[in-house]
């Protein structure tokens, strides 16, 4: 398969049928290729390069963007069920392809029509990994504190500076980089956005942080020291880059809710998997009704967790707001990853917190995105914010 292209329907709306053929495919390439070795890999710490190279043949890399610059003109909502699937697989895979959408997303959105013609296809399609660049160690949550800068010199740009917590770090063939180029008091209005090759001179990944979980994902700090970039790698207008950055966050939010609501699914799968084959006191474990009642609890979290974040991308699809609605599903579905895992340990009794299964990963893997592309605690100000935003009155904050 190349490029997986889908008609829309009269109402824009991808087909079932053809949705589901992708979809079907992608189930079929997981069960082959990605579900097999994923506690393997995970435990010896590997990325698996040659499979998102194989991912980017097949178009798997390019799905929502536009075909006429190497995408595969796919729905959000589409893009975000096939997401689940791959992070049901395993979660280092979908969540890599969420960051390289993440990466790429800043450019296909902000920048001219030159650079898409330019840079666009070789990104989607062309077997590159993109990695995005906004964290620093004293701005997390914070962002609009970077200090990361960059001087203008002539016709390029000189960024000397340090980012932290950067999926991909060290293995991505560029990276999409937020810097400062007005005055250290000019805040979010003094960063601009840049697309950087990995192959700068000046550019030096750390060591892999040694993380809990997601250990198959390399995250590193990142290190500029005086990396030139010529201006044509300016990804919109000066100083307008953290606008850039909330705007992509949107889409990687629910990006991650779908990992989130993939992982919770394998969970489930293995719990139901487990108590089905068990007995205790003469039956099977899974006709105690107390069991019956976790299996059920956690099923409806990952059906609300899916229909919230399907929900959101329907608005994205449509070119309405939904910047609240992404916060709430990086909110529920990393929430519910997060507590349908820990019930998936629990139901599994001492062999839950054995690595001999599956069970004790996904709780791993479930907490870090609590804390990714923006705090959970993040999502509530941004939800609440979005609530109170239209009934403040005249002077008030």
């Amino acid at each position: 398969m190349r490029r997986p292209t889908t008609p829309p329907s009269a109402d824009g709306a991808a087909p079932r049928a053809a949705t589901g053929d992708l979809l079907a495919l992608v189930r079929s390439l997981t069960a082959k290729k990605v579900r097999p070795s994923a506690a393997e890999e995970e435990d010896a710490a590997r990325f698996p390069r040659g499979l998102f190279s194989e991912l980017s043949q097949l178009g798997l890399l390019s799905l929502p963007f536009p075909a006429h610059h190497g995408g595969g003109d796919q729905s959000f909502e589409v893009y975000l069920q096939v997401l689940e699937e791959m992070a049901a697989a395993r979660l280092t895979v979908g969540l890599g392809i969420s960051v390289h959408t993440l990466a790429c997303e800043a450019l296909a959105s902000f920048g001219t029509e030159e650079q898409k013609e330019r840079f666009l296809p070789a990104m989607l399609g062309g077997g590159m990994l993109g990695a995005y660049s906004l964290s620093e160690a004293s701005a997390g949550s914070d962002a609009g504190a970077l200090v990361t800068r960059a001087r203008r010199d002539g016709d390029t740009w000189v960024l000397d500076g340090a980012k932290a917590w950067v999926t991909h770090g060290g293995i991505a063939d560029f990276y999409t980089v937020l810097a400062r180029t007005g005055d250290a008091g000019s805040g979010p209005r003094g960063i601009t956005a840049f697309l950087v090759p990995a192959d700068g001179a000046g550019l030096t990944a750390a060591e892999p942080y040694r993380k809990m979980g997601l250990t198959g994902s390399p995250t590193t700090a990142l290190t500029l020291d005086g990396v030139r970039v010529a201006d044509d790698r300016r990804i919109g207008d000066e100083g307008r880059g953290f606008g850039i950055a909330l705007a992509v966050l949107d889409s990687a939010r629910l990006g991650v809710a779908a990992c989130a609501t993939g992982v919770a699914r394998a969970a489930l799968d293995t719990a139901c998997d487990y108590v089905s084959a068990r007995r205790q006191f003469g039956q099977p474990v899974a006709d105690f009704q107390g069991v019956r009642f976790m299996l059920a609890d956690m099923a409806t979290r990952i059906e609300a967790g899916r229909a919230l974040f399907l929900s959101a991308a329907r608005r994205r699809d449509a070119g309405l707001p939904y910047t609240r609605e992404a916060a709430m599903a990086k909110l529920f579905c990393t929430d519910t990853a997060m507590a349908v895992t820990t019930d998936a340990v629990q139901l599994l009794g001492g062999n839950g917190y054995t690595r001999d299964y599956p069970a004790e990963r996904f709780m791993r893997e479930a907490k870090v995105m609590q804390i990714g592309e923006g705090t959970n605690q993040i999502q509530r100000l941004v939800i609440a914010r979005d609530l109170l935003s239209s009934r403040r009155g005249p002077g008030l904050p």
